[in-house]
Order: structure tokens, then C-alpha cells, then sequence
């Protein structure tokens, strides 16, 4: 066989061509934090990336807007460069969620946001051009839950279960430093029975691989689901003389990326070093392909969406206004009632007026009449 029939047509080395072409484009990421105030989603993101992409919160500040009672969605955007390779990233926060105690249909504008990416890509990829298509589409979302150590809150439920059909849905566990190891595991159990019972869709990563260690590695890493995380971007000294990022303690120091204290590296893994690609197919094959179908088995090809939404804030406002419109219209019209009556009452009292002073002048002319009769002048004439 001769040297160039071995060696093949070439086909072999389109792997190497694509690598060049990602490596040369970048990715675009965008990662979406949810959950209370006060569970450390800032302090998460910036430990994650080693980092300050997101600025702290004042904690001053925190619930200077919650008579409002709004959730709002806060975008940030930063382009994080290693070994050549750019990614840029776009974390999409959520604050004001689930900090009133009447958090009815707080969860509508986070499902609004989502529907709304997913709806703009679609309208971009229908243009003739389709150049510099903007691209929001959430590739997953953190879901932070509360370390009370018993189970899922009714919000959390009900808004897990949406997430979940939208987006690639993670559940994680904010400070798990808080929790002793024993308490931890059965708060993960719980939780995990509470996902199972009420048919949310959590992600689930690829398990097997041609190499038997990164499956063992997919395996461990979705047995750590619910991720129980710490996070912290201080450095602190441990008793045997490292330097680690952590939380020091009179007991000792949590240190973040210790597997044993918490599942912040597997998390990181599954975020970025092993399955962020993923992450990125799945929303793109499962989550955008679903809504598009949907969309385009009820819309005609051009319509506009229907708008079923509404946020909560802006509906209480309108209640309010309309509220207000009506009592002012009342308002007006009992007063133009009353200056009617006033109007109707003085036009009589003027006609009354004028009927008696009519009646004296015709008392006044008969009297001065008999007055000539008398004296023989005759009558007065009109």
C-alpha cells in the first residue's frame, strides 16, 4: 500500500480545523443566579471566576426597594480570557425575588425573561440578515436554596417547576458551611425527594464516556446533586500554614475548594471545565427547539408574540390607577351634581324674586291708575 493511500484523504483533521474556529470565535455564556437576597449569589459568581464581576450589594441598601415589590432583572456582562481563549459571559441576576412575604407571582417576569430570549433569537434568525444576532438565551441557572436544613419552600417548588421545562435548571445549596456534614446530607435527601415528588426537571449531564475516569468523574458529579457550595473571595491561612479562599472560624477554616467541606470544584467542573458545551447544545437542541415549536404550531410565520404575561408590579399599578380614575370621576360628578342643584336652586329663587317685583310694579300700576281715575286725568297709557 503506498504512503499516500495509508494516510487517508484528510478527513481526520477537520477536528483540528474546528478547534481553530472556536478557538478563534470564543463562546458566549450566559449564567443565571436566583434565588433570596442574602444567600450569597454575588459572592458565588465571583468566587466561580476568581473575580469581581459583579459588584456587592449595599447591605444597607438591600431592602430599600421592596415597597415596590418587583423583581427586577439585572444584566451584567464581562469577557474572561485564559490561555488564549476568550469567553464572553453575561450573568443574569434576579434581586428582589422571593423577599416579601407575599411573593405571588413574583417568578412572572424571571419565565418572562427567559420566553422573551428565546422569542428575540427567533425574530433575528427570521431577518434576511442575520449579522450581530444578539443572543441572551440563559444556558443555566443556578437556583439557590436557603440552608434551613428541612426541605423545599412551596415558592421554590412552584417556580423550580417552570424553570426546569425553560432552562437548564441546577439546584444549589447557598452556604453550606451553616449545616453540619450529618445535617447536610439528609437536607440534600430531602431536597432530592422533593424534585422527585413533584416532577421537576433538574439538568443532568452525560455519564458515560470512552474513558472510564471521566465517567467515574460525570458519576460523582451528579451524586452531588443538590450542589452544597461556600462561598468566599478572601484569602485565610489554615492551621497547617496554607493559603486557601475560604471562611475562618473559631472551629477552624471552611475552605472552598476543599471536596470535603463542600461541592463548589464539582460545580465549577460541571459549569465550565467539562460540560459547559453542553450546557450550551442542550439549550440550544432541547430548550430553544421546544419553545419553537410551540410557537410556531400557534403563530403564523412574522406574527407578533401574545403577550400572556403580566408583570405583578405594573398590574398593581394599573388596579391602582383605574381605582383612583374612578373615585376622581365620582368625585367630579357628585360635585357637578351639587353645583347643578346649587345652579337650579338659585335659578328659582331669581324667578321668585322676579315674579314678586313683577307683581308689585303691576300693585304699583293699578294703584297709580285708580290714583288718576280719582282725580279725573284718565289712565295711564302703556
Amino acid at each position: 500500500m503506498s504512503p499516500s493511500a495509508s494516510s487517508g484523504v484528510g478527513i481526520a483533521h477537520l477536528p483540528n480545523q474546528r478547534h481553530k474556529i472556536v478557538s478563534k470565535r470564543g463562546a458566549n455564556f450566559t449564567l443565571m443566579v436566583c434565588g433570596e437576597s442574602g444567600v450569597g449569589k454575588t459572592t458565588f459568581v465571583n468566587t466561580l471566576f476568581t473575580t469581581g464581576i459583579k459588584d456587592k450589594k449595599n447591605i444597607h441598601k438591600r431592602h430599600a426597594k421592596q415597597i415596590e415589590k418587583t423583581v427586577e432583572i439585572e444584566i451584567t456582562k464581562a469577557e474572561l480570557e485564559e490561555k488564549n481563549f476568550k469567553v464572553k459571559l453575561t450573568i443574569i441576576d434576579t434581586p428582589g425575588f422571593g423577599d416579601y412575604v407575599n411573593n405571588h407571582n413574583s417568578w412572572m417576569p424571571i419565565y418572562e425573561f427567559l420566553d422573551d430570549q428565546h422569542e428575540s433569537f427567533m425574530a433575528q434568525e427570521q431577518q434576511p440578515t442575520r449579522e450581530g444576532i444578539i443572543d441572551l438565551r440563559v444556558h443555566a441557572c443556578l437556583y439557590f436554596i436557603r440552608p434551613s436544613g428541612h426541605s423545599l419552600k412551596a415558592l421554590d417548588i412552584e417556580v423550580m417547576k417552570h424553570l426546569g421545562s425553560r432552562v437548564n435548571l441546577i439546584p444549589v445549596i447557598a452556604k453550606a458551611d451553616t449545616l453540619t456534614p450529618k445535617d447536610l446530607a439528609q437536607y440534600k435527601l430531602n431536597i432530592l425527594d422533593a424534585i422527585a415528588k413533584n416532577h421537576i426537571q433538574v439538568y443532568s449531564c452525560p455519564i458515560e464516556s470512552e474513558d472510564e475516569e471521566v465517567t467515574e468523574v460525570n458519576k460523582s458529579i451528579m451524586a452531588s446533586m443538590p450542589f452544597a457550595v461556600i462561598g468566599s473571595t478572601q484569602d485565610v491561612t489554615t492551621t497547617d500554614g496554607r493559603t486557601v479562599k475560604g471562611r475562618e472560624y473559631s472551629w477552624g477554616v471552611a475552605e472552598v475548594e476543599n471536596e470535603d467541606h463542600c461541592d463548589f470544584k464539582k460545580l465549577r467542573k460541571l459549569l465550565v471545565r467539562s460540560h459547559m458545551h453542553d450546557l450550551i447544545s442542550t439549550t440550544e437542541e432541547k430548550h430553544y427547539e421546544n419553545y419553537r415549536q410551540s410557537q410556531m404550531g400557534t403563530r403564523k410565520f412574522g406574527e407578533p408574540k401574545f403577550q400572556k404575561y403580566e408583570n405583578p408590579k405594573f398590574k398593581e399599578d394599573e388596579d391602582e390607577l383605574r381605582l383612583n380614575f374612578t373615585k376622581q370621576v365620582k368625585d367630579e360628578e357628585n360635585r357637578f351634581r351639587q353645583w347643578e342643584a346649587q345652579l337650579v336652586s338659585e335659578r328659582d329663587r331669581l324667578n321668585k324674586d322676579l315674579e314678586e317685583q313683577h307683581a308689585q310694579i303691576k300693585a304699583m300700576e293699578t294703584e297709580l291708575e285708580h290714583m288718576y281715575q280719582l282725580h279725573g286725568r284718565g289712565t295711564v297709557r302703556r
